[in-house]
């Protein structure tokens, strides 16, 4: 199996600001599964806290355009950032919104996410300090569902997701501050007996919209599911 680091063509021009390696706990991430959740959740509030504190300060704002049950948007609240986010299920953005009565939280859909804040009086331009996401997983075969449509719809592609995926980091880089990063967990899937490299095509995503600074090993005690690595990508805006 390739390591979630192996691949990187050059030495990196700006250090990552996180630690290279960070280490979660199985039964952390069933003790904080939300109760409401229908799919896996498996960003930590810990592995969230170490990039928040790593790549802003106080007050600056933080950004989530997948927000889904909250666990970026929570966690910079609760440390004293600004949350925005982005939420295609209006279920979810109601109880976000609950939940988080100060988080600016917006109905739509992450491939447009420039226009969603737009539309809604957000500035949308160099606006976030932070991005951080984990973007809903596809494997690269059977899998019919569409994860960019929060697994609604079927007649899901695999090179077509990856495209769409390019369109959102496109709108990353567009909301983040210059010198702000650009942070998505996503993890290598085996499932029924094949491997999708994740970590490695959401790289090559993220690296045609912005400047990669490195990548940080999540090391589980037991890994949920059917994931085999996972990692945080960490991308710049010159």
């Amino acid at each position: 199996m390739t390591s979630p680091s192996e691949g990187a063509a050059a030495p990196l021009a700006v250090r990552s600001p996180l630690a290279e390696q960070l280490i979660a706990a199985h039964d952390d991430f069933l003790r904080q599964r939300p109760p409401s959740a229908d799919e896996d959740v498996h960003m930590l509030g810990g592995i969230v806290d170490h990039v928040i504190d790593r790549c802003t300060e106080p007050g600056d704002a933080v950004f989530d355009p997948f927000a889904g049950f909250g666990t970026t948007l929570l966690r910079a609240g609760a440390l004293g950032r600004r949350a925005y986010g982005v939420e295609l299920l209006p279920e979810r953005v109601a109880a976000l919104r609950a939940q988080m009565p100060n988080a600016r939280i917006h109905e739509g859909d992450a491939r447009a996410m420039v226009r969603v804040l737009r539309a809604a009086g957000e500035p949308a331009d160099s606006c976030a300090s932070l991005v951080l996401t984990s973007p809903p997983y596809m494997t690269s075969d059977d899998h019919d569902a569409d994860p960019l449509t929060a697994y609604e719809e079927t007649g899901a592609d695999y090179p077509r997701y990856l495209r769409e995926l390019g369109l959102v980091a496109a709108q990353c880089a567009h909301v983040v501050v210059p010198g702000g990063y650009v942070v998505w967990n996503v993890a290598d899937i085996h499932h029924l007996g094949r491997t999708t490299h994740l970590i490695a095509d959401c790289r090559r995503v993220l690296g045609e919209h912005l400047a990669e600074v490195g990548t940080t090993d999540i090391v589980w005690d037991r890994y949920p599911h059917d994931l085999v690595a996972d990692a945080l990508l960490v991308f710049r805006k010159a």
